[in-house]
């Protein structure tokens, strides 16, 4: 089934001034979806993630066997199957959710019974090979099409292992940790980089023990988990937009309550912060050992400076580059992004879209094969913007278009519900125009 295309107009902004609170982490929701559902007893999720991303979790949990009750507005609850899933007579559909796709296969994996993993035209194409590698090397019967989905698992008791992940990858570290989970003896994880840690944090939540180094994470199995209570955090990549929006106009003031600010995650807190603009994190606390706190932003007087993203920051902010790249031409000297090649199999070549808009709207950009260098001190006009159906690229040349001359029409902005359904509407809400 396929959305109607729909277009977005985006008139120019004087001004970001407001305050938001944002739709649950997307990362967060997925772990607590899977976890509550493979759970013994009741978990109840308030501020899940409104976007289809999360409801593909569900939906595939639901047919393994697991209860979903959605109490109205943004609260779940979900009845687990206690460790034991029923294989379904149909394939499970991931949708367009890469997140789904590979952290559901290490669940699946030591469970018995067959299962097929499905996903639409764009999930399809991306690469699945990475988590094959790691089950197969724990015992697991896992089937591809070509190193893509269609992805079929024979279920089978599994042998733990110690696994480096050649490319650092949160969902490949979650895939191995779920199977490590439920297969006696202990697995390991290793990576050069420290990825997102959301599962670690979700499965000690759910009353796993792990064990972590420096580079490393390790659980001894078979463990059982148990249902919890909790509110999922404001997602910091959806808030992304809105703090890059914010930092581009001078006299801005944007709070956004109830965030999420793990650590793994706040890297963009941190460029904004080398930019220059003025940032300041109140109220902070911990709930199930993610961090929560309000975020105040504001643009320094004489506009935003310029930076470098490469080596590990490229990596922990693989999410933010396209919006990243997007306000570059405003700032006074440039942003120069390296080491992002796996932007290249997002939801779309992300580093060639990026390209290809700056370019449509008068910027002047130079793509590399890992990244792009966006030269500041640049002005821009409105233009047609193709978003490739990738949602952080329609979102991303929404926050550009707000400071370009003239109107500019976003092509697939259907594509923003997929992971953040409010977006247009919140943009409306803090644009003074």
């Amino acid at each position: 089934m396929h959305a109607a295309v729909q277009e977005r107009l985006i008139r120019p902004a004087r001004n970001i001034l407001g305050s938001l609170r944002l739709p649950g982490d997307k990362s967060i929701s997925h772990r607590y979806a899977m976890l509550g559902a493979f759970a013994e007893g009741a978990s109840r999720f308030t501020n899940f993630s409104t976007g289809a991303d999360c409801a593909s979790t569900l939906a595939c949990m639901e047919a393994l066997g697991a209860r979903v009750n959605r109490l109205g507005g943004d609260a779940v609850e979900i009845t687990g199957v206690a460790g034991r899933v029923t294989p379904a007579n149909h394939p499970l559909d991931c949708g367009n959710s890469g997140s789904t796709m590979r952290m559901i296969s290490g669940l699946l994996a030591p469970q018995q019974g067959r299962f097929t993993l499905i996903g639409d035209a764009s999930l399809s194409r991306r690469p699945m090979e990475r988590i094959r590698k790691p089950l197969a090397a724990m015992g697991a019967r896992l089937t591809l099409t070509d190193g893509h989905a269609p992805l079929t698992i024979e279920g089978a008791p599994l042998t733990a292992i110690d696994y480096t992940t050649p490319v650092p990858s949160a969902q490949v570290k979650t895939c191995v940790l779920l199977a490590g989970l439920q297969t006696s003896g202990a697995t390991t994880v290793r990576e050069a980089v420290r990825t997102r840690d959301h599962s670690e944090l979700a499965l000690r939540a759910f009353g796993a023990t792990l064990t972590r180094t420096i580079d490393s994470v390790s659980i001894a199995g078979p463990q059982s988990l148990h249902g919890i209570e909790a509110a999922v955090p404001g997602d910091i990549s959806s808030a992304a937009f809105f703090l890059c929006a914010a930092a581009l106009f001078p006299g801005s003031a944007l709070v956004i309550d109830a965030l999420g600010l793990n650590p793994t995650r706040a890297t963009l807190l941190d460029v904004l912060t080398a930019l220059g603009a003025h940032i300041a994190v109140l109220n902070l606390e911990e709930k199930h050992a993610e961090l929560v706190g309000t975020v105040q932003v504001s643009a320094p007087a004489e506009g935003l400076g310029s930076t470098e993203v490469s080596g590990v920051l490229a990596a922990q902010l693989i999410d933010e580059l396209p919006v990243l790249a997007a306000i570059a031409p405003f700032t006074r000297g440039g942003i120069r992004i390296r080491d992002a090649k796996e932007l290249r199999v997002k939801e779309s070549d992300r580093i060639a879209l990026v390209a290809r808009n700056l370019r449509a709207m008068g910027a002047e950009v130079a793509e590399f094969e890992d990244g792009l260098d966006v030269p500041g001190g640049q002005s821009l006009h409105g233009a047609i913007i193709d978003s490739g159906g990738d949602h952080r690229i329609a979102m991303a040349f929404s926050v550009a278009a707000l400071r370009a001359e003239g109107e500019t029409l976003i092509q697939g902005a259907e594509s923003a519900a997929i992971s953040f359904p409010e977006f247009f509407d919140l943009l409306d809400r803090v644009a003074e125009r």
